[in-house]
């Protein structure tokens, strides 16, 4: 396949086709591959920088044997375990974040489903957070039912948080408790309601080239415009504790493979940036990241966020 030939192609389709997004992650030349990238960021995507911050509202003890998360009972972590957290606590680390010019919140919490009063407990959270003058509030609440999004879209809600991780042909081996077809119901039902979806993955988890394509593939015919790019921190005691980690390249040819074939996404660095140096997220944004999950993550820790806004200032970002 020839560059030129697959630039002219996005510009007649305005996407990419399988054998074209294999070939961004494999033989394209990176530098200009990279440049092209950007380049449509700058035609196509949203040109102001989409910031969000998360609250682990309820920790460990998840039922679930996702083989990289810290919080599945299955696997000796040390993590911390509690319940859902007062609303208080969650309202102060609400407005820290907000205070810097962070739009986004969301409550996380673990476990298949939230249920009974755990549920019930996060629709008062999701009251008081709604007192909070113009926050934005999202919901990465596990397999939600549909009428468990109602509630969450009267309770304030603006967006379901869902990431499908990997690509459908390969979720099976990273997880036995759930199906992927389980979380792509999620997607749609939100969508059904009038709600937002962000959803992604995590890349680096033994997954082919070629599914990752298809994983990206997938998100586009799910319509998802949010997309958060993880890269796989290894977790001791965890299945995926050995695996060896992401080289940058590869980080940034998913990025441009994101960008060539949604080119209107919100692109979203989210958790395992942190083991990377700066200039590695300079190349990210130049190829076309326009998003950020700041602050910490879920059990591992984030990026300073002034440090984050300084870089993504840098790349040519309204914040």
């Amino acid at each position: 396949m020839d560059f030129q030939a697959l630039k002219e192609r996005f510009y007649a389709t305005g996407s990419l086709s399988a054998a074209e997004g294999l070939y961004v992650l494999t033989d394209a030349p990176l530098k200009e591959l990279l440049a092209f990238s950007h380049a449509v960021t700058e035609e196509h995507a949203p040109g102001h920088f989409d910031l969000c911050s998360i609250c682990n509202v309820k920790s460990g003890r998840c039922s679930e044997d996702c083989h990289w998360c810290a919080q599945s009972r299955r696997y000796a972590t040390e993590v911390a375990e509690y319940g859902v957290l007062a609303p208080e606590a969650v309202c102060a680390q609400a407005k820290a974040q907000h205070a810097y010019g962070v739009g986004r919140f969301a409550l996380v919490a673990s476990g298949r489903r939230q249920t009974g009063a755990d549920f019930m407990r996060l629709l008062d959270v999701y009251a008081a957070l709604g007192e909070l003058e113009g926050l934005k509030l999202c919901a990465s609440l596990g397999l939600c039912t549909k009428e468990q999004l109602q509630d969450l879209k009267a309770a304030g809600v603006k967006r379901i948080h869902c990431n499908l991780e990997t690509a459908p042909s390969f979720f099976p081996q990273i997880c036995s408790t759930h199906g992927i077809e389980e979380k792509i119901r999620v997607i749609k039902d939100a969508q059904s309601l009038g709600l937002e979806v962000c959803s992604g993955g995590i890349l680096g988890l033994g997954e082919s080239l070629e599914q990752r394509v298809e994983f990206c593939l997938t998100l586009r015919s799910l319509n998802v415009r949010s997309i958060p790019l993880n890269i796989l921190h290894p977790i001791a005691g965890t299945p995926l504790s050995k695996a060896p980690r992401l080289l940058k390249e590869e980080f940034w040819r998913v990025v441009a493979l994101f960008r060539l074939t949604i080119p209107d996404a919100w692109l979203r660095f989210a958790g395992g940036r942190a083991q990377y140096d700066a200039d590695f997220t300079r190349v990210a944004l130049y190829a076309g990241v326009n998003a950020s999950i700041v602050g910490n993550l879920l059990t591992t820790a984030g990026r300073e966020i002034e440090n984050d806004l300084r870089l993504f200032k840098e790349a040519g970002y309204a914040l």
